[in-house]
């Protein structure tokens, strides 16, 4: 019976509640855009701490989450390039997990990634520089930035 319960206690203390529930991973698409008009067949790179993925527009890509910005870079000629830096956002269960789950849970969840998500689409302007916030909105660098 002692066996069982310090197995049970090591399963809750060394696994995070998102990570079990949403895992690191998650599938995002990615559309391209001129003008308002949809450009297919850009080629896009993906990057954050975590790794590098490659997509062509319109598609979908699994990437691994994390707290740092997803870096979205499309390249289809004639088009000038665009790029997106895609903030990630905290999952509300992160929290719950930091509450019922405990301070390691919680840690787990932040250091894999898996307490963080990402917009489900992302959409890249050929020719601009954009910030996608949490809320799903865009919004373009002035000119000096990009």
């Amino acid at each position: 019976m002692r066996q069982i319960s310090a197995l049970a206690l090591a399963v809750v203390a060394l696994s995070g509640c998102a990570s079990i529930v949403t895992g690191h991973n998650q599938s995002l698409s990615v559309e391209t855009r001129h003008k308002g008009q949809q450009v297919v067949g850009a080629s896009c790179r993906l990057n954050n701490d975590k790794g590098t993925w490659f997509v062509t527009t319109p598609g979908s890509v699994v990437v691994r989450r994390s707290y740092d910005d997803l870096i979205v870079r499309c390249e289809k000629e004639p088009h000038e390039p665009g790029l997106v830096t895609v903030k990630s956002s905290t999952k509300g269960m992160a929290f719950g997990n930091i509450l019922f789950g405990g301070i390691v849970g919680g840690a787990v969840d932040v250091a894999s990634g898996a307490a963080y998500d990402y917009p489900s689409l992302i959409t890249v302007e050929m020719g601009q520089a954009s910030v996608a916030v949490p809320s799903g909105t865009q919004a373009e660098l002035p000119a000096a930035e990009q």
